[in-house]
């Protein structure tokens, strides 16, 4: 495809996430759904020794949607900006959502990539978009998180108390 085919496409993104608002993610994502993904957050991490971070992001910076910055791309650098990559056993887990895009991915810390394999992961993404399709962003997080959850309990189960070492609600952007 020659880069002037791509303008009109890159443009339409630009526009989509410059016009997303905090209100938008705010009608996705409302104080009690947000209280609930934590609690399901922190109760998941009481069986296993996993750390899970959500972050929710109504919209990519405009210079990164111009830029072509894949959902993936944006959920590697929020892994190492906000230290999910730098836990104890090496087991953090990124939930990140692109509301703007309707996208979702996941990056697991290599203690977790070493017995996890990608296609789980993306179908654990596929259950969060097609539950955002139908308008059910809480449920379908919820689903998707009970999932990870049962992957982490699989294999890393709790061996005894432990640091909650990342925040459990999930980091709005």
């Amino acid at each position: 495809m020659r880069q002037s085919d791509q303008h009109p496409h890159r443009l339409r993104r630009t526009l989509r996430h410059w016009f997303s608002t905090r209100a938008d993610a705010e009608r996705a994502f409302p104080a009690a759904a947000q209280a609930a993904l934590a609690q399901a957050i922190g109760a998941g991490e009481l069986t296993h020794r996993g750390e899970v971070r959500l972050v929710v992001e109504k919209a990519l910076p405009v210079a990164l949607a111009w830029a072509g910055v894949s959902n993936r791309q944006r959920a590697l650098a929020l892994f190492a900006d906000y230290g999910i990559w730098d836990t104890e056993d090496n087991c953090g887990v990124l939930i990140y959502v692109n509301l703007a895009d309707r996208k979702v991915d996941i990056v697991a810390d290599r203690g977790i990539d070493r017995r996890i394999d990608g296609a789980t992961w993306q179908a654990i993404c596929a259950t969060m978009t097609a539950g955002f399709a139908r308008g059910d962003f809480e449920g379908a997080t919820l689903a998707a998180l009970e999932q990870v959850n049962a992957l982490l309990r699989a294999h890393f189960p709790a061996d005894g108390r432990r640091a909650n070492e990342l925040p459990d609600g999930p980091l709005m952007l």
